[in-house]
């Protein structure tokens, strides 16, 4: 088969990532193995890819929105079958036992694995994923859009969650690729009104479309306080920012995996009068059946830029200086 790995991370200008023959993975007896149908590419990808993250497995394959077919099934697993389509998220293994694993946290779990940077991902023909870990795909989408609905839907369905939007409320949304242009027709479905506030003609021109309530640059003040807020651009200095645009009692969550330095913030400026600030770890698997049953009760309007596998490294050169709205996705 065909795959991508990254070889040594780096800025794309040094080629990290190169693509190879090599065999087709044999699953582990708790995983089945599947042909990759479609892969989105995550600004986590980047993250790996360039080093932002720390190596967990050299050399490993990138991609953590897959959509596949099952096609091979060891005799101990039962509930999934070979022609079954199936999608394997960010989230690979967690221990089951721990203490967050008992709270229904599993996403907080120490010894959580994931797929990407724990153990190869999508950037591929073939992949493996443990067979607890594969989730049910919604009705109504094809490989190619329901792709992203696997990371950037499903973190972006948390990080609302964690904003703590009140019903009727005003969110703010900072940043507008993959994920938060799902997020924000999830929570206009949910009765919010929405400003986005981003940088890019056409991440702007997306947000208009899907019918959000106001759009401005990045660092621009919203028309009204707001409720809550969600940030996706991974630019720390977007904190104080976001933080100053909420009203008294208001929460900003941080939806990225990797953030800059946030610079310091002013007691009475940002945080005084019960604001509140969020990070986002992760998804766990109930939350994620409850994001795609949403998507499938509430058809998402999903924008994706086709590259294919052997494009990755452009697809990867394309997110990072924003040329494309919406989500990339690798269909081999």
């Amino acid at each position: 088969m065909r795959a991508w790995r990254v070889r040594t991370p780096g800025r794309l200008e040094s080629n990290p990532v190169w693509m190879r023959s090599e065999a087709i993975p044999e699953p582990a007896a708790d995983e089945v193995l599947v042909r990759v149908l479609a892969c989105g590419v995550c600004r986590t990808d980047l993250h790996v890819v360039e080093g932002d993250l720390a190596v967990h497995r050299r050399g490993v394959v990138p991609g953590h929105e897959i959509v596949a077919e099952v096609v091979g099934v060891p005799d101990s697993i039962t509930g999934i079958a070979v022609g079954d389509r199936v999608g394997i998220p960010w989230l690979r293994h967690t221990c089951g036992t721990c203490r967050y694993c008992r709270r229904g946290m599993e996403n907080l779990c120490p010894n959580s694995r994931y797929t990407g940077w724990d153990a190869d991902g999508g950037y591929a023909e073939f992949a493996t994923v443990p067979a607890d870990f594969a989730l049910p795909l919604p009705a109504g989408y094809t490989d190619e859009e329901v792709a992203p609905l696997l990371c950037a839907g499903i973190i972006g369905y948390h990080a609302l969650l964690r904003a703590d939007v009140p019903a009727g409320g005003v969110l703010g949304i900072y940043g507008f690729g993959g994920s938060a242009h799902l997020t924000a027709q999830v929570a206009i479905a949910r009765g919010a009104r929405v400003h986005v506030m981003t940088r890019g003609a056409a991440a702007r021109a997306l947000a208009r479309d899907l019918g959000v309530t106001s759009v401005q640059g990045a660092a621009d003040a919203p028309p009204e306080p707001l409720d809550s807020a969600i940030l996706f651009a991974p630019a720390g200095e977007l904190v104080p920012t976001a933080l100053e645009a909420l009203d008294a009692g208001g929460t900003l969550a941080l939806a990225g995996i990797h953030l800059t330095d946030i610079p310091p913030l002013n007691y009475q400026r940002h945080l005084f009068r019960e604001r509140e600030l969020r990070s986002v770890t992760s998804n766990t698997r109930a939350r994620a059946r409850e994001f795609l049953d949403f998507a499938e009760q509430h058809h998402l309007d999903v924008t994706t830029h086709r590259y294919a596998l052997d494009h990755a490294n452009q697809a990867l050169d394309d997110l990072s200086h924003g040329r494309f709205d919406g989500a990339a996705v690798l269909v081999p």
